[in-house]
């Protein structure tokens, strides 16, 4: 074997112990272990746990819901469009007809009466 490749084996070795440790170890530190797992030995953050840590900070930006406001059951957005459905008359008087009304999310388009 070449050097390059009894580095690749040697550092897939340690990589592995490292990994049997976490699951040993089990869930009781919690962040802490993912905190301490996210940094190589040189003590530089990687990439990945970064990118993990601002989708939090923008999950944490968006408004929760306000109790008692419709909640799309899709997505979890709460913008949407009232239309009528065609497909449902509710009434018929002279002519005129009186439609259901139809909520679609703005944000992803989930359809549900109102």
């Amino acid at each position: 074997m070449s050097e390059f490749e009894e580095k690749v084996i040697n550092l897939l070795e340690t990589i592995n112990t490292k990994l049997d440790k976490l699951l040993n170890s089990g869930g009781s530190s919690g962040s802490s272990v993912i905190s301490r797992a996210s940094k190589t030995e040189q003590g530089s953050v990687k990439p990945s746990a970064v990118v993990e840590k601002q989708e939090e900070e923008e999950k944490l930006k968006e408004k929760p819901p306000i109790e008692g406001r419709r909640v799309c059951p899709s997505c979890g957005g709460t913008d949407f469009n009232e239309v009528e459905d065609k497909s449902h008359v509710l009434h018929q008087q002279g002519g005129l007809k009186i439609y259901a009304k139809k909520t679609i999310c703005k944000k992803c388009g989930y359809e549900f009466p109102s």
